[in-house]
């Protein structure tokens, strides 16, 4: 017995050391990564927002000129986000707002809209969902060209009655053998376009003159 108790007291040391140095090994694995891992994800979010509103449209950085969502619900939001603002020398040239149109047909799909200052779609991008390949996911830019079909639309252009896909008397155009999809997203960019519209005057605040000087430095 007293063998057997220093055996089992030897065993569990060396257990405790082994998940010791295991957790010292991860925890150094993650600080080593963890800037890493943050830089590509800002790089991945900065070539998103840039895909609608180019570097030759802004000299401002629209990855850190941001202003928080007023109204989350309008835009399907399941929590807080920010809008990003696109400057050229102080004055808003286009702002970029997050939404999720949550009807999707393999759930809901986060999108981003870049709205021009006149209210026109500066372009749209669906950034995460779960469609059904060849089918759904045709909202997705690297699969098909229908996302552009936003761009340079408004409220007014087409008239609220269009904003719907063609099998809707709409204007926009469905997938074969798939609606749901296409209707959730046209849904959801025109809802973007109405926040816009109800907070204009908040998102098109111009940057003091000093401090547009300043940040071009």
């Amino acid at each position: 017995m007293h063998i057997l108790g220093r055996a089992i007291s030897k065993n569990s040391l060396v257990l405790g050391l082994f998940a010791i140095v295991t957790t010292a090994a991860i925890a150094a694995t993650y600080l080593g990564t963890r800037d890493a891992i943050a830089a590509q994800e800002r790089a991945a979010r900065a070539k998103a927002l840039l895909e609608i509103v180019p570097r030759s449209r802004h000299d401002n950085s629209i990855l850190d000129d941001v202003v928080p969502v007023a109204d989350t619900a309008l835009l399907s939001l399941p929590q807080a986000q920010q809008i990003h603002i696109a400057r050229q020398q102080g004055q808003v040239v286009a702002v970029i707002i997050p939404s999720v149109a949550p009807d999707g047909y393999s759930g809901a799909l986060q999108l981003i809209t870049g709205i021009n200052a006149d209210g026109t779609s500066a372009g749209v991008r669906v950034v995460a969902h779960n469609e059904t390949p060849g089918l759904g996911d045709k909202v997705d830019l690297k699969k098909s060209d229908w996302v552009l079909g936003f761009n340079g639309k408004s409220l007014r252009d087409p008239q609220p009655e269009r904003w719907k896909v063609k099998k809707d008397r709409g204007e926009f155009d469905q997938f074969t053998g798939a609606t749901i999809t296409p209707r959730a997203v046209t849904r959801a960019v025109y809802q973007s376009l109405q926040y816009f519209a109800n907070n204009r005057k908040t998102l098109m605040q111009p940057v003091p003159p000093e401090q547009a000087s300043a940040e071009q430095e």
